[in-house]
């Protein structure tokens, strides 16, 4: 066996050939594969990507033949920043790059470093998020936005770049469940709306917490009148409790959805 390359067995007794090596006293795995020959020549690209400085985090793809993109990333950013992650980040001044395979570059700021070095981010239709303590978080959801905002009318980029994460970039519009904003010829400001076996709306507000309001007075009457369902409230800092209650009193639902409640 070459250096690096250890032969083992599969669950199905068939061989199998792990490839690791150490690199500046870092252990380096580079993964598992069927034959030798496919074995050799990872280790020989990984070997590589460390010794050929041609080799950069702009143009490795397009050198990227036996091992994995990710594992190309943190092997360059170890090469050149003297640091390996194993998630595929590479560092920038005063920033740091992700490479999602399929999605793009992402950039976040240094203060993030520690929770994606730890935490890789997953794609589902579409939507990024990660794995934490047996639960799935949005990505945005760090940034104070719901989970399947819409980019435009809940939130939005500074710059204009939906790969620039950084946190002076993200603009946050709304807030809260429940609400979205609404502009027309007759009509303008937040729609409050609740979703029970469709969607009811409960009119539309001046501003988003008024309308953060009505949604919750909306589930505090649907859980009231006896319906289960794990609804999540907004929480509004914007009002001390005794404006909160003060508006919660006044606010008066539609007469289609106090139906639906009577009935």
């Amino acid at each position: 066996m070459a250096y690096g390359i250890y032969k083992t067995k599969r669950r199905d007794g068939s061989p199998s050939y792990r490839v690791s090596f150490y690199h500046e006293k870092k252990h380096i795995s580079i993964g598992s594969y069927r034959s030798l020959s496919e074995a050799e020549a990872s280790l020989d690209e990984a070997l590589r990507f460390y010794d050929d400085p041609s080799v950069t985090i702009w143009n490795f793809a397009s050198r990227l033949h036996h091992i994995s993109a990710d594992k190309a990333v943190s092997i360059i950013n170890h090469r050149d920043r003297g640091v390996y992650f194993k998630t595929p980040i590479y560092l920038m001044n005063g920033y740091f790059l992700y490479f999602l395979q399929g999605m793009g570059i992402y950039k976040f700021d240094n203060d993030d470093l520690f929770y994606y070095s730890t935490h890789r981010i997953l794609v589902h239709d579409g939507h990024l998020y990660v794995n934490d303590y047996g639960s799935q978080y949005s990505l945005f959801q760090r940034y104070g936005i719901r989970s399947y905002a819409v980019a435009g009318t809940d939130y939005d980029f500074a710059n204009g770049d939906p790969y620039d994460l950084r946190y002076e970039n993200i603009i946050v519009k709304n807030p809260y469940t429940g609400v979205r904003a609404v502009e027309g010829l007759r009509l303008a400001g937040f729609e409050a709306r609740i979703h029970i076996r469709g969607y009811y709306s409960l009119g539309t507000f001046k501003t988003p917490e008024e309308a953060a309001l009505a949604y919750n007075k909306a589930v505090d009457l649907l859980w009231s009148h006896g319906f289960q369902k794990n609804y999540t409230k907004n929480y509004i800092t914007e009002f001390s409790s005794e404006q909160y209650q003060t508006m919660y009193n006044k606010i008066t639902l539609p007469d289609n959805f106090m139906r639906f409640l009577n009935g």
